[in-house]
Protein backbone atom coordinates (compact mmCIF):
# COMPACT_ATOMS: atom_id res chain seq x y z
CA UNK A 1 0.00 0.00 0.00
CA UNK A 2 1.94 3.47 -1.13
CA UNK A 3 2.50 6.17 1.54
CA UNK A 4 0.38 8.69 1.60
CA UNK A 5 1.84 12.16 0.91
CA UNK A 6 -1.58 14.00 2.34
CA UNK A 7 -0.52 14.70 6.09
CA UNK A 8 -1.92 17.33 8.30
CA UNK A 9 -3.83 20.78 8.18
CA UNK A 10 -1.48 23.86 7.12
CA UNK A 11 -1.01 26.20 9.81
CA UNK A 12 -3.68 28.28 11.11
CA UNK A 13 -6.47 26.10 10.29
CA UNK A 14 -8.04 24.24 12.71
CA UNK A 15 -7.06 20.62 11.66
CA UNK A 16 -10.83 18.86 11.75
CA UNK A 17 -11.95 21.66 9.25
CA UNK A 18 -8.75 21.21 6.61
CA UNK A 19 -10.06 21.01 3.11
CA UNK A 20 -8.28 18.85 0.56
CA UNK A 21 -6.04 19.53 -2.20
CA UNK A 22 -2.44 20.25 -2.63
CA UNK A 23 -0.69 20.71 1.01
CA UNK A 24 1.55 23.48 2.31
CA UNK A 25 4.89 23.47 2.60
CA UNK A 26 4.44 22.57 6.46
CA UNK A 27 1.72 19.83 5.59
CA UNK A 28 3.96 18.18 2.99
CA UNK A 29 6.57 15.60 4.85
CA UNK A 30 9.94 16.29 3.98
CA UNK A 31 11.96 13.14 2.50
CA UNK A 32 15.47 12.20 2.43
CA UNK A 33 17.17 12.53 -0.78
CA UNK A 34 18.25 9.90 -2.57
CA UNK A 35 17.28 7.39 0.09
CA UNK A 36 20.56 8.51 1.95
CA UNK A 37 20.14 9.43 5.37
CA UNK A 38 19.62 12.90 6.05
CA UNK A 39 22.76 14.12 8.34
CA UNK A 40 21.24 14.48 11.71
CA UNK A 41 23.16 17.93 12.97
CA UNK A 42 19.90 18.97 14.82
CA UNK A 43 19.65 15.82 16.65
CA UNK A 44 23.50 15.35 17.49
CA UNK A 45 23.61 18.50 19.25
CA UNK A 46 20.81 18.62 21.53
CA UNK A 47 19.91 14.85 21.65
CA UNK A 48 23.29 13.63 22.38
CA UNK A 49 24.60 16.15 25.29
CA UNK A 50 20.83 15.74 26.94
CA UNK A 51 21.23 11.87 27.49
CA UNK A 52 24.55 12.27 29.18
CA UNK A 53 23.00 14.16 31.26
CA UNK A 54 19.14 12.33 31.91
CA UNK A 55 18.70 10.13 33.86
CA UNK A 56 18.56 6.24 32.63
CA UNK A 57 15.23 6.20 33.16
CA UNK A 58 14.41 7.74 29.99
CA UNK A 59 11.85 5.88 27.86
CA UNK A 60 10.61 7.48 24.41
CA UNK A 61 13.78 9.36 24.14
CA UNK A 62 15.53 5.57 23.87
CA UNK A 63 13.20 4.46 21.53
CA UNK A 64 12.21 7.79 19.75
CA UNK A 65 15.04 9.84 18.32
CA UNK A 66 13.24 12.84 17.54
CA UNK A 67 14.25 16.92 18.91
CA UNK A 68 11.21 18.05 18.14
CA UNK A 69 11.13 21.89 17.54
CA UNK A 70 7.83 22.50 16.14
CA UNK A 71 4.21 21.02 16.03
CA UNK A 72 0.52 21.71 14.78
CA UNK A 73 -2.35 19.37 15.25
CA UNK A 74 -1.08 15.55 14.29
CA UNK A 75 2.43 17.11 13.06
CA UNK A 76 5.70 17.19 14.68
CA UNK A 77 8.65 18.92 13.03
CA UNK A 78 12.29 18.25 14.54
CA UNK A 79 15.14 19.73 14.46
CA UNK A 80 16.36 18.31 10.78
CA UNK A 81 13.23 18.87 9.32
CA UNK A 82 11.75 15.75 8.83
CA UNK A 83 8.04 16.18 9.78
CA UNK A 84 6.15 13.02 11.77
CA UNK A 85 2.36 12.03 12.11
CA UNK A 86 1.95 12.28 15.84
CA UNK A 87 -0.27 9.16 17.11
CA UNK A 88 1.25 9.72 20.57
CA UNK A 89 -0.17 12.73 21.06
CA UNK A 90 1.72 12.87 24.81
CA UNK A 91 0.06 9.54 25.88
CA UNK A 92 -3.33 10.38 25.25
CA UNK A 93 -2.70 14.26 26.69
CA UNK A 94 -3.26 16.18 23.72
CA UNK A 95 -7.15 15.52 22.72
CA UNK A 96 -6.88 18.39 20.22
CA UNK A 97 -3.33 17.97 18.87
CA UNK A 98 -0.37 20.12 19.53
CA UNK A 99 -0.57 23.50 19.97
CA UNK A 100 -4.47 23.73 19.07
CA UNK A 101 -5.64 27.55 18.09
CA UNK A 102 -8.68 27.05 21.06
CA UNK A 103 -6.22 26.16 23.37
CA UNK A 104 -3.68 28.38 22.68
CA UNK A 105 -6.13 31.43 23.05
CA UNK A 106 -6.88 30.16 26.69
CA UNK A 107 -3.27 30.36 27.55
CA UNK A 108 -2.58 34.15 26.18
CA UNK A 109 -5.92 35.24 27.65
CA UNK A 110 -5.20 33.90 30.76
CA UNK A 111 -1.49 35.19 31.20
CA UNK A 112 -2.34 38.33 29.48
CA UNK A 113 -4.69 38.71 32.05
CA UNK A 114 -2.41 39.55 35.08
CA UNK A 115 -4.56 37.01 37.21
CA UNK A 116 -1.91 35.36 39.63
CA UNK A 117 -0.25 31.86 38.19
CA UNK A 118 -0.13 29.70 41.40
CA UNK A 119 -2.37 30.36 44.83
CA UNK A 120 -2.67 26.96 46.40
CA UNK A 121 -6.29 26.04 46.67
CA UNK A 122 -7.96 29.60 46.87
CA UNK A 123 -10.89 30.01 44.82
CA UNK A 124 -10.26 31.96 41.14
CA UNK A 125 -12.35 32.76 38.08
CA UNK A 126 -10.30 29.95 36.05
CA UNK A 127 -11.27 27.74 38.63
CA UNK A 128 -14.60 27.92 38.51
CA UNK A 129 -14.88 28.11 34.72
CA UNK A 130 -13.17 24.46 34.76
CA UNK A 131 -15.40 22.92 37.66
CA UNK A 132 -18.22 24.34 35.70
CA UNK A 133 -17.37 22.65 32.52
CA UNK A 134 -15.96 19.82 34.22
CA UNK A 135 -19.46 18.83 35.50
CA UNK A 136 -21.22 19.61 32.63
CA UNK A 137 -19.45 16.46 30.70
CA UNK A 138 -19.60 14.02 33.38
CA UNK A 139 -23.03 11.66 33.89
CA UNK A 140 -25.94 14.28 35.19
CA UNK A 141 -26.31 11.09 37.96
CA UNK A 142 -22.58 11.60 39.04
CA UNK A 143 -22.41 15.10 38.38
CA UNK A 144 -25.33 16.35 40.67
CA UNK A 145 -23.85 14.37 44.08
CA UNK A 146 -20.31 15.56 42.92
CA UNK A 147 -17.15 16.84 45.00
CA UNK A 148 -14.02 17.63 42.84
CA UNK A 149 -10.27 17.55 44.78
CA UNK A 150 -7.38 19.21 42.66
CA UNK A 151 -4.69 17.14 43.40
CA UNK A 152 -1.02 17.08 42.18
CA UNK A 153 -0.40 17.35 38.99
CA UNK A 154 -0.18 13.90 37.62
CA UNK A 155 -2.76 11.23 37.40
CA UNK A 156 -0.62 8.94 40.01
CA UNK A 157 -0.98 11.15 42.44
CA UNK A 158 -4.44 11.47 42.10
CA UNK A 159 -5.11 7.32 41.98
CA UNK A 160 -3.32 7.67 44.92
CA UNK A 161 -5.39 10.39 46.58
CA UNK A 162 -8.82 8.15 45.51
CA UNK A 163 -7.09 5.45 47.35
CA UNK A 164 -7.02 7.30 50.44
CA UNK A 165 -10.16 8.84 50.38
CA UNK A 166 -11.99 5.74 49.91
CA UNK A 167 -9.95 3.87 52.85
CA UNK A 168 -10.77 7.23 55.08
CA UNK A 169 -14.58 7.23 54.28
CA UNK A 170 -14.51 3.67 54.56
CA UNK A 171 -12.17 2.55 57.66
CA UNK A 172 -10.62 -0.33 55.65
CA UNK A 173 -7.51 -0.71 54.62
CA UNK A 174 -7.36 -3.13 51.38
CA UNK A 175 -8.04 -2.21 47.61
CA UNK A 176 -9.23 -4.21 44.41
CA UNK A 177 -7.43 -3.75 41.24
CA UNK A 178 -7.17 -6.13 38.16
CA UNK A 179 -4.64 -8.26 36.14
CA UNK A 180 -2.62 -5.67 33.76
CA UNK A 181 -3.72 -2.51 35.16
CA UNK A 182 -1.46 0.73 35.32
CA UNK A 183 -2.07 3.49 37.84
CA UNK A 184 1.25 4.87 38.41
CA UNK A 185 4.35 4.97 40.17
CA UNK A 186 4.16 6.96 42.98
CA UNK A 187 3.97 5.59 46.71
CA UNK A 188 0.67 3.61 46.83
CA UNK A 189 -0.23 3.18 43.53
CA UNK A 190 2.30 0.77 42.91
CA UNK A 191 -0.37 -1.85 44.92
CA UNK A 192 -2.82 -1.40 42.47
CA UNK A 193 -0.48 -1.53 39.40
CA UNK A 194 0.74 -4.57 37.56
CA UNK A 195 3.95 -6.11 39.14
CA UNK A 196 3.21 -4.77 43.09
CA UNK A 197 5.19 -6.99 45.45
CA UNK A 198 3.94 -5.81 48.92
CA UNK A 199 0.59 -5.21 48.23
CA UNK A 200 -2.92 -4.57 50.37
CA UNK A 201 -4.74 -5.16 47.35
CA UNK A 202 -6.07 -8.21 46.04
CA UNK A 203 -5.65 -8.89 42.30
CA UNK A 204 -8.50 -9.94 40.23
CA UNK A 205 -8.73 -11.21 36.77
CA UNK A 206 -9.27 -8.52 33.88
CA UNK A 207 -11.26 -10.11 31.12
CA UNK A 208 -10.42 -9.88 27.50
CA UNK A 209 -11.13 -12.08 24.92
CA UNK A 210 -7.21 -12.75 23.03
CA UNK A 211 -5.63 -13.69 25.73
CA UNK A 212 -8.54 -14.92 28.22
CA UNK A 213 -6.90 -15.76 31.95
CA UNK A 214 -9.49 -18.66 31.73
CA UNK A 215 -8.78 -19.84 28.14
CA UNK A 216 -12.32 -18.90 27.00
CA UNK A 217 -13.11 -15.60 25.99
CA UNK A 218 -16.27 -14.14 25.33
CA UNK A 219 -19.21 -13.25 27.36
CA UNK A 220 -18.45 -16.36 29.07
CA UNK A 221 -14.77 -15.56 30.13
CA UNK A 222 -16.08 -12.45 31.37
CA UNK A 223 -18.83 -13.76 33.41
CA UNK A 224 -16.03 -16.55 35.34
CA UNK A 225 -14.14 -13.17 35.74
CA UNK A 226 -17.01 -11.52 37.53
CA UNK A 227 -17.52 -14.48 39.90
CA UNK A 228 -13.78 -14.98 40.59
CA UNK A 229 -14.91 -11.26 42.05
CA UNK A 230 -17.09 -12.64 44.02
CA UNK A 231 -15.86 -15.52 45.54
CA UNK A 232 -12.57 -13.61 46.57
CA UNK A 233 -15.08 -10.89 48.05
CA UNK A 234 -16.96 -13.54 50.45
CA UNK A 235 -14.71 -16.31 50.78
CA UNK A 236 -13.92 -15.88 54.44
CA UNK A 237 -10.67 -17.47 53.49
CA UNK A 238 -9.37 -15.97 50.42
CA UNK A 239 -7.07 -13.91 52.00
CA UNK A 240 -8.09 -11.03 50.58
CA UNK A 241 -8.44 -7.79 52.79
CA UNK A 242 -11.10 -5.81 53.87
CA UNK A 243 -11.82 -3.60 50.33
CA UNK A 244 -12.11 0.13 50.87
CA UNK A 245 -12.98 0.31 47.17
CA UNK A 246 -12.24 -1.54 43.50
CA UNK A 247 -10.66 0.48 41.22
CA UNK A 248 -10.77 0.14 37.34
CA UNK A 249 -10.06 0.95 34.06
CA UNK A 250 -12.88 0.53 31.71
CA UNK A 251 -10.10 0.17 28.96
CA UNK A 252 -6.67 -0.77 30.02
CA UNK A 253 -4.38 1.21 27.83
CA UNK A 254 -1.10 0.35 28.98
CA UNK A 255 -2.31 -2.99 29.73
CA UNK A 256 -2.44 -3.49 25.75
CA UNK A 257 -5.61 -1.60 24.67
CA UNK A 258 -8.40 -3.95 26.24
CA UNK A 259 -11.88 -2.93 26.54
CA UNK A 260 -13.75 -4.01 29.14
CA UNK A 261 -16.98 -5.43 28.31
CA UNK A 262 -19.88 -3.61 29.09
CA UNK A 263 -21.81 -6.16 31.11
CA UNK A 264 -19.03 -6.92 33.15
CA UNK A 265 -18.52 -3.38 33.91
CA UNK A 266 -22.45 -3.17 35.19
CA UNK A 267 -21.38 -6.65 37.33
CA UNK A 268 -18.29 -4.56 39.15
CA UNK A 269 -21.06 -2.08 39.93
CA UNK A 270 -23.45 -4.28 41.14
CA UNK A 271 -21.22 -6.58 43.39
CA UNK A 272 -19.48 -3.64 44.78
CA UNK A 273 -22.75 -1.86 45.71
CA UNK A 274 -24.27 -4.81 47.12
CA UNK A 275 -21.18 -4.83 49.21
CA UNK A 276 -20.88 -1.02 50.54
CA UNK A 277 -17.54 -0.63 48.60
CA UNK A 278 -16.90 2.25 46.67
CA UNK A 279 -16.01 1.70 42.61
CA UNK A 280 -13.29 3.83 41.48
CA UNK A 281 -13.03 4.51 38.05
CA UNK A 282 -9.46 5.32 36.85
CA UNK A 283 -10.41 7.17 33.25
CA UNK A 284 -6.97 8.76 33.28
CA UNK A 285 -5.78 7.41 29.88
CA UNK A 286 -9.66 7.05 28.38
CA UNK A 287 -11.53 10.73 29.69
CA UNK A 288 -12.28 13.31 27.26
CA UNK A 289 -13.96 11.87 23.94
CA UNK A 290 -10.59 9.28 23.75
CA UNK A 291 -13.07 6.08 23.32
CA UNK A 292 -15.99 7.25 21.27
CA UNK A 293 -17.90 8.48 24.48
CA UNK A 294 -16.48 11.71 26.82
CA UNK A 295 -15.91 9.16 29.85
CA UNK A 296 -15.94 5.65 28.96
CA UNK A 297 -17.88 4.53 32.16
CA UNK A 298 -20.92 5.92 29.37
CA UNK A 299 -20.39 3.11 27.27
CA UNK A 300 -21.68 0.83 29.68
CA UNK A 301 -24.20 3.54 31.65
CA UNK A 302 -22.02 2.53 35.15
CA UNK A 303 -22.10 5.77 37.57
CA UNK A 304 -19.25 5.27 39.63
CA UNK A 305 -19.01 6.78 43.33
CA UNK A 306 -15.08 7.92 42.40
CA UNK A 307 -13.47 9.41 38.92
CA UNK A 308 -10.19 9.81 38.56
CA UNK A 309 -9.35 12.39 35.94
CA UNK A 310 -6.09 13.56 34.10
CA UNK A 311 -3.87 14.01 30.60
CA UNK A 312 -6.58 15.36 28.69
CA UNK A 313 -8.95 17.12 31.13
CA UNK A 314 -5.87 19.96 31.06
CA UNK A 315 -5.77 20.55 27.72
CA UNK A 316 -1.90 19.88 27.35
CA UNK A 317 -0.62 21.13 30.39
CA UNK A 318 -0.23 19.29 33.68
CA UNK A 319 -3.91 18.48 35.34
CA UNK A 320 -5.27 16.19 37.89
CA UNK A 321 -8.15 15.89 39.93
CA UNK A 322 -10.58 12.95 41.97
CA UNK A 323 -14.40 13.59 41.43
CA UNK A 324 -16.29 11.75 43.98
CA UNK A 325 -20.24 11.19 45.31
CA UNK A 326 -20.55 14.41 48.15
CA UNK A 327 -21.01 11.69 50.86
CA UNK A 328 -17.51 10.61 51.08
CA UNK A 329 -16.03 13.98 51.26
CA UNK A 330 -14.81 12.74 54.66
CA UNK A 331 -11.47 15.32 54.13
CA UNK A 332 -9.97 16.62 56.98
CA UNK A 333 -8.27 20.16 55.86
CA UNK A 334 -5.07 19.61 54.17
CA UNK A 335 -5.52 16.07 53.80
CA UNK A 336 -3.13 14.93 50.66
CA UNK A 337 -2.53 18.17 49.38
CA UNK A 338 0.56 19.60 47.80
CA UNK A 339 1.72 23.29 46.35
CA UNK A 340 1.23 22.72 42.73
CA UNK A 341 -2.39 21.42 42.90
CA UNK A 342 -5.06 23.29 40.46
CA UNK A 343 -2.53 24.23 38.10
CA UNK A 344 -4.35 27.72 36.64
CA UNK A 345 -3.13 27.92 33.52
CA UNK A 346 -4.15 24.25 33.29
CA UNK A 347 -7.34 24.97 34.02
CA UNK A 348 -7.69 27.44 31.02
CA UNK A 349 -6.17 25.27 28.81
CA UNK A 350 -8.09 22.50 30.17
CA UNK A 351 -11.60 24.70 30.40
CA UNK A 352 -11.45 25.11 26.53
CA UNK A 353 -10.43 21.72 25.88
CA UNK A 354 -13.48 20.20 27.42
CA UNK A 355 -15.63 22.46 25.84
CA UNK A 356 -14.60 22.22 22.69
CA UNK A 357 -15.06 18.58 22.86
CA UNK A 358 -17.97 18.61 23.91
CA UNK A 359 -19.11 21.61 21.56
CA UNK A 360 -17.85 20.01 18.30
CA UNK A 361 -19.12 16.53 18.83
CA UNK A 362 -15.59 15.00 18.59
CA UNK A 363 -16.28 12.39 21.21
CA UNK A 364 -18.82 10.99 18.45
CA UNK A 365 -16.53 11.23 15.83
CA UNK A 366 -13.97 9.61 17.59
CA UNK A 367 -16.61 6.45 17.90
CA UNK A 368 -17.39 6.97 14.20
CA UNK A 369 -13.21 7.01 13.24
CA UNK A 370 -12.51 4.62 15.92
CA UNK A 371 -15.04 1.82 14.18
CA UNK A 372 -13.63 2.49 10.50
CA UNK A 373 -9.99 2.36 11.72
CA UNK A 374 -10.65 -1.06 13.47
CA UNK A 375 -12.18 -2.68 10.18
CA UNK A 376 -9.62 -1.20 7.89
CA UNK A 377 -7.07 -2.80 10.51
CA UNK A 378 -8.47 -6.07 11.26
CA UNK A 379 -7.67 -8.21 8.12
CA UNK A 380 -4.00 -7.38 9.02
CA UNK A 381 -4.55 -10.79 11.57
CA UNK A 382 -4.84 -12.77 8.37
CA UNK A 383 -3.01 -11.08 6.26
CA UNK A 384 0.43 -11.51 8.47
CA UNK A 385 0.37 -14.16 10.92
CA UNK A 386 2.56 -11.96 13.20
CA UNK A 387 -0.33 -9.50 14.02
CA UNK A 388 -1.99 -11.54 16.88
CA UNK A 389 -5.11 -9.36 17.15
CA UNK A 390 -6.62 -5.33 16.95
CA UNK A 391 -8.60 -4.38 19.00
CA UNK A 392 -9.70 -0.81 20.73
CA UNK A 393 -12.68 1.40 21.51
CA UNK A 394 -12.86 4.96 19.65
CA UNK A 395 -9.53 6.39 18.67
CA UNK A 396 -7.60 4.28 21.92
CA UNK A 397 -6.53 1.08 19.07
CA UNK A 398 -3.80 -1.62 20.15
CA UNK A 399 -2.57 -4.18 17.27
CA UNK A 400 -0.36 -6.92 19.32
CA UNK A 401 2.31 -8.63 17.24
CA UNK A 402 3.12 -12.23 18.00
CA UNK A 403 6.03 -14.90 17.43
CA UNK A 404 4.15 -17.16 15.04
CA UNK A 405 5.98 -20.25 16.33
CA UNK A 406 4.83 -21.18 19.67
CA UNK A 407 7.64 -22.95 21.33
CA UNK A 408 7.00 -26.69 21.98
CA UNK A 409 4.39 -27.88 24.54
CA UNK A 410 2.50 -24.16 24.22
CA UNK A 411 -1.52 -24.53 24.18
CA UNK A 412 -1.60 -25.31 20.35
CA UNK A 413 -5.63 -23.88 20.52
CA UNK A 414 -4.49 -20.89 22.52
CA UNK A 415 -2.73 -17.70 20.86
CA UNK A 416 0.75 -17.67 19.83
CA UNK A 417 3.34 -15.68 22.58
CA UNK A 418 3.89 -11.90 22.59
CA UNK A 419 6.59 -10.57 20.17
CA UNK A 420 8.18 -7.54 22.14
CA UNK A 421 11.16 -7.54 19.23
CA UNK A 422 8.22 -7.67 16.55
CA UNK A 423 6.14 -4.63 18.08
CA UNK A 424 9.72 -2.16 18.56
CA UNK A 425 10.31 -3.51 15.01
CA UNK A 426 6.95 -1.73 13.73
CA UNK A 427 7.56 1.05 15.98
CA UNK A 428 11.27 1.45 14.55
CA UNK A 429 9.85 1.25 10.58
CA UNK A 430 6.66 3.66 11.33
CA UNK A 431 9.15 6.01 12.49
CA UNK A 432 11.34 5.35 9.41
CA UNK A 433 7.80 6.41 7.30
CA UNK A 434 7.23 9.73 9.34
CA UNK A 435 4.79 8.08 11.66
CA UNK A 436 5.42 8.01 15.33
CA UNK A 437 3.37 5.62 17.53
CA UNK A 438 3.60 3.84 21.03
CA UNK A 439 3.78 0.28 22.41
CA UNK A 440 2.14 -1.41 25.48
CA UNK A 441 0.62 -4.59 26.92
CA UNK A 442 1.81 -6.55 29.61
CA UNK A 443 5.05 -7.73 27.77
CA UNK A 444 5.40 -4.24 25.37
CA UNK A 445 4.22 -6.28 22.31
CA UNK A 446 1.29 -3.98 21.86
CA UNK A 447 1.85 -1.39 19.17
CA UNK A 448 -0.62 1.72 19.98
CA UNK A 449 -2.34 4.66 18.21
CA UNK A 450 -3.65 7.44 20.55
CA UNK A 451 -4.16 10.32 17.47
CA UNK A 452 -5.79 13.50 18.71
CA UNK A 453 -9.51 13.58 18.20
CA UNK A 454 -9.21 15.84 15.25
CA UNK A 455 -7.43 13.52 13.00
CA UNK A 456 -9.50 14.38 9.57
CA UNK A 457 -9.87 11.74 7.39
CA UNK A 458 -7.11 12.46 4.94
CA UNK A 459 -4.96 12.51 7.69
CA UNK A 460 -5.79 9.09 8.72
CA UNK A 461 -5.59 7.56 5.92
CA UNK A 462 -1.68 8.54 5.80
CA UNK A 463 -1.56 6.94 8.96
CA UNK A 464 -3.11 3.76 7.70
CA UNK A 465 -1.00 3.64 4.74
CA UNK A 466 2.18 4.01 7.20
CA UNK A 467 1.52 1.82 9.65
CA UNK A 468 -0.44 -0.93 7.38
CA UNK A 469 3.14 -0.62 4.80
CA UNK A 470 5.81 -0.45 8.01
CA UNK A 471 4.10 -4.10 9.42
CA UNK A 472 4.09 -5.72 6.11
CA UNK A 473 7.59 -4.85 5.98
CA UNK A 474 8.27 -6.09 9.75
CA UNK A 475 6.03 -9.01 8.35
CA UNK A 476 8.37 -9.95 5.70
CA UNK A 477 11.72 -10.03 8.02
CA UNK A 478 9.73 -12.51 10.29
CA UNK A 479 8.29 -14.95 7.78
CA UNK A 480 12.48 -15.09 6.93
CA UNK A 481 13.05 -16.18 11.08
CA UNK A 482 10.11 -18.34 11.67
CA UNK A 483 9.02 -21.23 9.62
CA UNK A 484 5.20 -21.51 7.90
CA UNK A 485 3.08 -22.49 10.20
CA UNK A 486 -0.69 -23.85 10.43
CA UNK A 487 -2.59 -20.54 11.33
CA UNK A 488 -4.10 -20.63 14.94
CA UNK A 489 -7.47 -20.78 17.13
CA UNK A 490 -8.43 -17.77 18.52
CA UNK A 491 -10.56 -18.31 22.10
CA UNK A 492 -13.66 -17.24 22.54
CA UNK A 493 -15.54 -14.25 20.72
CA UNK A 494 -14.00 -11.53 18.39
CA UNK A 495 -11.89 -9.75 20.49
CA UNK A 496 -13.33 -6.54 19.07
CA UNK A 497 -16.79 -6.89 20.53
CA UNK A 498 -16.51 -4.82 23.68
CA UNK A 499 -19.96 -4.56 24.74
CA UNK A 500 -21.89 -7.48 26.57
Amino acid sequence: MAVTESAVAPVGREPERARSGPESEWARPRREHDGARAVRSGYGVIARPQAARDSAARTYARSLPVVPVRARGLTIEDADGRRYLDCLSGAGTLALGHNHPVVLQAIRKALDSGAPLHVLDLATPAQDAFTTELLRTLPPEFAARARVRFCGPSGADAVEAACNLVRAATGRSGMLAFTGAHTGPTIGTPETSTGARVVRAARLPYPQDYRCPFGIGGERGAELAARWAESVLDEAESGAPLAAGMILEPVQGEGGVLPAPDGWLRRMRAITAARSIPLIADEVGTGVGRTGRFWAVEHSGVVPDVMVLSQAIGGSLPLAVVVHRDDLDVWRPGTHTGPFRGNRLAMAAGAATLAHVRENGLAERADTLGARILAQLRPLTERFACVGDVRGRGLMIGIEMVTPDAPPGSDATGPPPPAPSLATAVQRECLRRGLIVDLGGRNAGVVRLLPPLTITDEQTNAVLDRLTDAIASVAATARARFPAHPRRMRVGGPAHMPGG
